[in-house]
């Protein structure tokens, strides 16, 4: 019964820490996401992510081989679903990358290109939580074949080039006010030509 007792107040005391740790880590934040995590967050926030990938998926090599035409659609998928956040560069510089927290991640340094192909597959088909990254999955192997042509495209994003940058910049997706801006000009062009 008295081991009862203790294991019952370890556990409130343990609770109510908890509970200050989260109370103070509020108010020192204020959960706004224009600052970036500290170092102990990041640290502890790369080892759950790494947890969270099962063990026969992290070791997973990549299924479709390099190719030119892969690394093509890789590179049209990047600039069409992942560039908002990522920015073409794949360097986390766009708007929305900026805004979220923790900041889109820049993919071309080592914390990106050192995970492995499995980690890259299926943090795209998945998802991270608590951060912006979205869950990709399509539950589709046209799906998957897709997300493993980006991973091929991840890894070539630190040799890309000015000129896949420019090509990129004609893939990304325009915003709608452009779009409609588009229509109604060329509405009014046409009225001329009659």
């Amino acid at each position: 019964m008295r081991r009862l007792v203790f294991v019952l107040i370890g556990a409130v005391v343990s609770a109510s820490l908890a509970v200050v740790a989260l109370i103070g880590y509020v108010h020192v934040t204020g959960l706004e996401s224009q600052s970036s995590p500290r170092v102990l967050e990041t640290r502890f926030a790369r080892i759950v992510r790494g947890l969270a990938v099962p063990a026969d998926v992290r070791t997973r090599p990549n299924p479709v081989l390099p190719s030119a035409e892969g690394l093509a659609d890789g590179m049209a998928h990047f600039a069409d679903h992942c560039a908002g956040c990522h920015a073409n560069d794949g360097s986390g510089d766009a708007e929305m990358g900026r805004g979220l927290y923790p900041k889109a991640p820049d993919m071309r340094l080592a914390a990106t290109q050192t995970l492995t192909d499995g980690e890259l597959f299926w943090f795209i088909e998945h998802g991270i939580r608590f951060t912006g990254m979205p869950a990709w999955s399509t539950g589709t192997v046209a799906g998957e074949t897709s997300t493993w042509q980006l991973v091929h495209f991840i890894r070539h994003l630190p040799d890309l080039t000015d000129a896949e940058r420019e090509a990129m910049r004609a893939m990304n997706p325009r915003p709608p006010a452009d779009v409609r801006f588009e229509v109604e000009e060329e509405r009014f062009l046409s009225q001329g030509e009659k």
